[in-house]
């Protein structure tokens, strides 16, 4: 595959379309900030399309311009997805007749995170854009803990259910809030001696999958993933090592 460039108004025109806040009151001057900022990143003909004061002291804006840069997709590493991915049928069935018994989930988001729409999109009965969440599923038992839960809490909770995996969602992310939290959970469980027999997964906006290594989890989903993709996961990952 040759290398590629955004396109825009015609293939290959490299034309982008990027969005950023200054620390300046809405004014000319802030818009001119703005073109020597885009221009500086290498936007070549660049526009500012919105512009919009954000309080006293802020603006935010949209820029569109070109860039000249080009990317060859075969010279690139991709964490390639491992699992199949199943009908909740199949699901179902796979954990019935490899478990004999329903696989237990526990869901939560930890730290000062209050955002459980994730969470919630992923465990909860409806989920999203008309995918079913675990809740769905009649061989998984899921035990969502809600938000701002600790490590600790989680720890006892995967204990007293006999939890097959731990999800942790983290939508927070201002100083990297999302990575330490994950870290603090697999710490916590490590240190109860539970972390061997669980699948541990992670997910929220920020994350990616390639995470997964340096956070120590088995699985990191990001933005965009549907239950059946968390439900599909699950099933393989708890079930794939036991005799049929």
């Amino acid at each position: 595959m040759p290398e590629i460039k955004p396109y825009g108004d015609e293939t290959g025109d490299g034309m982008v379309q990027l969005s950023f806040t200054l620390p300046l009151a809405e004014s000319e001057r802030a818009r001119q900030a703005a073109l020597a900022l885009a221009t500086k990143m290498g936007i070549q003909r660049p526009q500012v399309v919105h512009m919009k004061g954000m309080g006293s002291d802020f603006t935010f804006f949209v820029v569109y311009g070109a860039t000249q840069h080009s990317v060859d997709p075969d010279t690139l590493t991709v964490e390639e997805r491992e699992f199949p991915l199943l009908s909740s049928q199949e699901v179902n069935k796979l954990i019935f007749e490899r478990l004999k018994r329903p696989l237990v989930v526990i869901g939560a988001c930890t730290g000062t995170d209050a955002h459980t729409v994730g969470l919630d999109a992923i465990l909860s009965m409806k989920g999203f854009a008309g995918d079913k969440g675990l809740e769905y599923y009649s061989q998984i038992r899921v035990v969502n803990m809600g938000a701002q839960v600790t490590p600790d809490e989680i720890v006892e909770v995967a204990r007293s259910e006999g939890a097959d995996a731990v999800l942790v969602s983290q939508v927070v992310t201002q100083r990297d809030a999302h990575v330490l939290h994950l870290k603090e959970v697999r710490e916590a469980l490590e240190a109860a001696g539970l972390r061997r027999g669980l699948v541990l997964v992670g997910g929220g906006p920020r994350f990616s999958p390639e995470q997964a290594s340096e956070l120590g989890y088995d699985r990191i989903f990001g933005r965009g993933t549907k239950p059946s993709e968390v439900a599909a996961y699950l099933a393989w990952s708890v079930t794939h090592e036991v005799p049929v």
